[in-house]
């Protein structure tokens, strides 16, 4: 049986008050009792806030972007190791705002995957399509793509060590979220995609839902058979909110 897990990337969100704040709340709202494995990605100068704040607890929390390099010359970067510093233990890899404003390709996010595993990290990669390529009927080629570039690079055992996160980008912050049923054809297309290589790879692999999750629609996504938990991005800056989203698993 596969544990629910809800992820918060609060993006580039958030100031030391309104952290304390927040993670406070989330860790109130988990210690009074929460079946779903709770994970917080704050910006990465917020990180050393959050592992004061959450170490010992059952709260983990992770960053939302690294680069594959280990070091070196890359201004503005934050390698594995650093991250690991901050003692997290998840990051986020190839979220659709890294593929889309900076440029991220499938073969760059197959080698941050890579570069996150070989660090002990445990990487969230992020897969879904865009408005006009569902309209166009490709929404499993796309996700194909973006997860075969994966399976090429680091091979199935890798995502063994991984999660999934399918978001449609015509859902992401726009308060359009995939039916239940819609969101699960696809989770299933990705399970089934990992089952040609592997099936007990793909029968373990959490694959979170993303894309404008909110409390009142939880409860009937995260009830899909394929469907994880989710990833949840504007939601999980109100404690109230987001807690609720992790009970509903």
């Amino acid at each position: 049986m596969r544990q629910t897990l809800v992820a918060g990337n609060w993006k580039m969100n958030g100031s030391l008050e309104a952290n304390h704040q927040l993670l406070k709340s989330i860790l109130e709202g988990v210690e009074a009792g929460v079946n779903a494995k709770v994970v917080v990605c704050p910006s990465t100068v917020y990180l050393a806030q959050a592992a004061e704040t959450l170490t010992g607890s059952d709260v983990s929390w992770g960053g939302q972007n690294l680069s594959p390099e280990k070091s070196g010359a890359f201004t503005g970067e934050v390698s594995a190791d650093m991250l690991l510093n901050l003692k997290c233990q998840y990051v986020i890899v190839g979220h659709s705002e890294r593929r889309a404003l900076f440029g991220e390709s499938d073969e760059v996010v197959a080698e941050k995957y890579a570069a996150a595993l070989a660090a002990g990290l445990i990487p969230i990669l992020c897969v879904g399509e865009l408005l006009e390529e569902r309209e166009a009927g490709e929404t499993e080629t796309v996700v194909a793509r973006q997860l075969d570039a994966i399976l090429e690079k680091s091979g199935v055992e890798a995502l063994s060590a991984g999660v999934v996160a399918y978001e449609p980008v015509w859902a992401i912050g726009t308060g359009k979220t995939a039916s239940p049923q819609q969101a699960q054809d696809v989770h299933a297309f990705i399970r089934q995609r990992v089952s040609e290589k592997s099936a007990s790879v793909a029968e373990k692999l959490q694959i979170l839902y993303g894309g404008s999750v909110k409390p009142d629609n939880a409860v009937e996504l995260f009830a899909m058979s394929d469907i994880d938990g989710g990833l949840i991005g504007g939601a999980s800056l109100d404690a109230a909110g987001f807690l609720a989203i992790c009970r509903a698993g």
